[in-house]
Order: C-alpha cells, then sequence, then structure tokens
C-alpha cells in the first residue's frame, strides 16, 4: 500500500489554487472504463489515526488500498476541481459538512441501503450519499485552576471573564463545521456577530486541537473548543495524572455540543464502486468500529458495538436537534471567520 500525504492545513475558500497545482502532478485522470482490486481513499483524517485499521482492511478484503491524506476541506475542493476526472474511489472525511459540498455537486454515489442502514438516520445523508463512520463531540477543554465553572454555552465565551482566555483552532475543519451549525442554530447573524466578539475578546488562535490543549497544560488559556477524543489521546499518551485540563460536555442542546461524524461516501466518477462499497462494508464492520472507540476514542455508530468505558454513553450527550446534512455551506462559514478577523 502507499500512502500519499499532505501536511498543508487551510482554510476551504484558499485551498482551489493549491490543489489544482497538486492535481496536475497527479498522474492520468481516473478512471479508465474498467475496475480493479485497487481503491484510492482521499482521508482528511490524520495518517496516525485511521492507517492502522486501513492496513487491517487491506489484509481482511484483499483490496490494495492507495491513501492520499490531506486536510479534509482541501481534499474537498481538490475533488470538486478534478469532477468525474478524479483518481479517487472513496473520500474520508472528519466532518459531514464536508461530505455534504460534494453532495451539493454531485460528485457523491448513492450507497445501497444495507450500507446506509447500518447506522442510525441521523448520522448519514438523507440523500443516501455518505455515512458517518465514528462519531466525535463538541466539548470546552478547561484548566480547572483557573477555572471553577465553565460555561454551559459557547455563547458565554464572549463576556469580559475570558478576555484572552478562549483558545479556538479557526482554520480547523472541525471548529468550521461547527461556526456552520452555530448559524444553523442561531442564525447567520448572531453566529457572525459571535465570530467578531471573539475576536474583540482577545481570543487565542491555533493550528488545531492538539496545540490548544497544549496551550492548556502551559496555562496560555484557560478554556478551549475542542473534540473530546483529543484529550482521550492524551489521557492514553500521558496518564490522566499529567494531564492538566479537564473536559466539559455542554448541556442543553448547546451548539457547542454538536456530536459530528467521521464519514465516508464513494465518488461517483469512480470505476470501482463494487471495491469501493467493499472498502465501507469493512469500516462499518465491528472490527473497525471497535478499533475507533477503544484506540482513537471516538464513539461507535453501528449498533452493538460498546462505547469505550471511559467514555459517556452517546445516548447521554445532550446535543442540539441538527441534522448534520445541512452543514454544508462551509465556504460562507469560512468566510464569516475570516471576516471577523479570526483568520
Amino acid at each position: 500500500m502507499r500512502a500519499f500525504t499532505s501536511g498543508r492545513r487551510g482554510l476551504l475558500v484558499t485551498a482551489l489554487p493549491v490543489f489544482a497545482l497538486f492535481t496536475a502532478g497527479c498522474g492520468p485522470a481516473a478512471d479508465d472504463g474498467g475496475g480493479d482490486d485497487t481503491v484510492t481513499i482521499y482521508s482528511g483524517r490524520e495518517e496516525d489515526l485511521v492507517q492502522p485499521i486501513i492496513d487491517r482492511l487491506e489484509e481482511e478484503t484483499g483490496l490494495q488500498v492507495e491513501v492520499r491524506y490531506g486536510d479534509t476541506a482541501d481534499l474537498a475542493a481538490q475533488l470538486q476541481t478534478e469532477g468525474d476526472r478524479s483518481e479517487g474511489d472513496v473520500y474520508l472525511a472528519q466532518d459531514a459538512g464536508s461530505l455534504g459540498l460534494l453532495v451539493q455537486d454531485g460528485l457523491l454515489a448513492e450507497l445501497p441501503s444495507d450500507i446506509l442502514d447500518r447506522v442510525p438516520e441521523e448520522y448519514r445523508a438523507d440523500s443516501g450519499e455518505w455515512v458517518g463512520l465514528s462519531g466525535r463531540s463538541r466539548v470546552i477543554a478547561y484548566d480547572p485552576e483557573e477555572v471553577d465553572t465553565p460555561p454551559d454555552s459557547v455563547m458565554d465565551l464572549t463576556g469580559d471573564e475570558w478576555e484572552g482566555k478562549v483558545g479556538i483552532a479557526p482554520t480547523n475543519g472541525s471548529f468550521q463545521a461547527f461556526v456552520t451549525a452555530l448559524r444553523v442554530i442561531e442564525g447567520d447573524e448572531a453566529a457572525q456577530r459571535w465570530l467578531q466578539d471573539l475576536n474583540d475578546n482577545g481570543v487565542q488562535s491555533y493550528e488545531n486541537n492538539r496545540a490548544m490543549l497544549d496551550a492548556l497544560d502551559n496555562g496560555e488559556i484557560a478554556v478551549s473548543l475542542n473534540n473530546h477524543y483529543y484529550w482521550y489521546e492524551r489521557v492514553k499518551e500521558q496518564g490522566e495524572d499529567a494531564v492538566g485540563s479537564e473536559l466539559h460536555y455542554l448541556p442543553d442542546g448547546d451548539a457547542g455540543a454538536l456530536v459530528n461524524v467521521s464519514g465516508a461516501g464513494v465518488l461517483a466518477a469512480s470505476g470501482n464502486q463494487e471495491e469501493a462499497q467493499q472498502a465501507l462494508e469493512f469500516l462499518l464492520g465491528e472490527e473497525a468500529q471497535e478499533y475507533f472507540t477503544q484506540e482513537t476514542s471516538e464513539y461507535p455508530l453501528v449498533e452493538g458495538v460498546e462505547t469505550m468505558e471511559e467514555l459517556p454513553e452517546l445516548s447521554e450527550l445532550q446535543q442540539p436537534d441538527i441534522d448534520l446534512s445541512d452543514l454544508h455551506s462551509l465556504e460562507e462559514s469560512v468566510e464569516m471567520i475570516q471576516e471577523a478577523g479570526l483568520a
């Protein structure tokens, strides 16, 4: 198996020129009329998180898998540029919004019901083009030495008491998807005002979730907006006593409690539809679902697979009532983030 890695991290609206150049050097266009046993995955999930289970996919299915790693939004932009000339078969995204973008452009094929029906309706596309593989909750991570009681809403983080104490990752796809959810729940005007108020309040920007947790441990900030599993990853690596921060799962359907999915779809242009679907079937199987919860601390989405013991049950989370298919307007969210001066 070959893994192609792109280390670039950027905003969706700036991705097209870079990946247009990248695509030009990728070799011949995709499908020449016939499928084979090689499946090419464009993965917006990090290599260290998913490569072990992709190795098992190869071993168990006999498929040859090539993986092109990159930022989720950047890869979505690349696929938009490639269109029906894409060399990809499967798009593996870290959030539903990027999958929704490709649905809007007609770039994903409708999946068969035996794949879709493996996960609850709220974690798959209404129109059937993508399916969630694992769940991740937005949380507030905080320093208990600085914060006695973390806020129960992200809307409260623009108050004077939080000046200079809040960390975000504005170029990260998960934060962009969260902002999209905020727009759906609170409206565009309220979301834009919140972003601007954050900036005016001295919010601290970081590249990713891990960097924010580092900043918490170093005393640079008091709270940060994270995905839950990065904190559990840190606890596994360092031990709970060595991790100074704690997590707060927000109540009452707050936008900051969004449960998004890592999901996947089969590219409509793929000449390997059956093989690509076979790859998704494996990733929705018991072994892969157990991997996602036991090894990457995410939520399994297939019934019968137990959640990692340390995690609160998915059914206990007070997540907002939102259709993940509505998170496709990422470009507008990125523009808002930029207009607020956050990136």
